[in-house]
């Protein structure tokens, strides 16, 4: 990388103390620049929808969930969505089939003609009560609430969720239910399940958030047969 083979030539010319000194400020100053261009912050502010550097579709969950889904392998799995949108398009790039429920007419109507025969979209209410007739018995290996009635949505994924699979809820640091409770994480945590925070910056946004998994033992997410890569961005 040129800064830091400018970092190196700086180091043998100077001070030890003058390099230090040096050395920290620009730490402070390009780090976030660095984050924001190479995690796609930046395009997504300006374009105002969620993309990475190349302007591809990323989920607007936060980054370190967004990194730890992009490692694991999705071949032949199904996913549920409540709430379409960027994640729908980059769901259908990793999964076998994506069904995502959308209330916003606006958002159906510009999503529906870019996605694959491997998507099912459907058009409804805040309660998705075209789920039974929709999904017809079928159960997921993982599902987001990040749209609708969030907490209707949470009850509604307990019979969807298939027994090795897993639950995300984005902005799980919100209520969804009366100020000072979290009827959602309660209902998760009385069904046995356990759960894995991702907090930060998401793409776009101002404020750092919090991106929730759930999840019981033998969940596929977690079993490991995956190898660490080396993140890229």
């Amino acid at each position: 990388m040129f800064v830091h083979k400018v970092a190196e030539k700086a180091r043998g010319l100077l001070p030890g103390s003058v390099f230090g000194w040096l050395r920290g400020i620009g730490t402070a100053i390009l780090t976030p620049i660095s984050f924001s261009y190479k995690t796609g912050h930046l395009h997504s502010s300006l374009k105002r929808k969620a993309v990475n550097p190349k302007g591809a579709p990323l989920p607007w969950y936060t980054y370190p969930a967004i990194d730890f889904l992009a490692a694991k392998d999705f071949t032949g799995k199904s996913v549920l969505e409540f709430g379409a949108g960027q994640s729908t398009l980059w769901w259908a790039e990793r999964a076998a089939n994506v069904t995502s429920f959308e209330s916003d007419r606006d958002w159906y109507n510009s999503l529906k003609p870019s996605l694959p025969d491997t998507v099912r979209l459907v058009e409804t209410d805040n309660h998705a009560t075209e789920l039974e007739s929709t999904c017809n018995g079928d159960r997921f290996d993982l599902i987001i609430i990040d749209g609708l009635n969030r907490l209707v949505c949470a009850h509604k994924s307990l019979t969807l969720c298939r027994e090795n699979g897993a639950i995300i809820l984005d902005n799980s640091e919100g209520y969804w239910g009366p100020d000072g409770q979290y009827p959602i994480i309660e209902l998760f945590r009385r069904q046995g399940f356990q759960r894995i925070d991702f907090y930060g910056y998401a793409p776009g946004v101002i404020l750092p958030a919090c991106t929730s998994l759930f999840f019981k033992d033998s969940c596929f997410l977690l079993s490991g047969s995956e190898n660490p890569y080396k993140l890229v961005k």
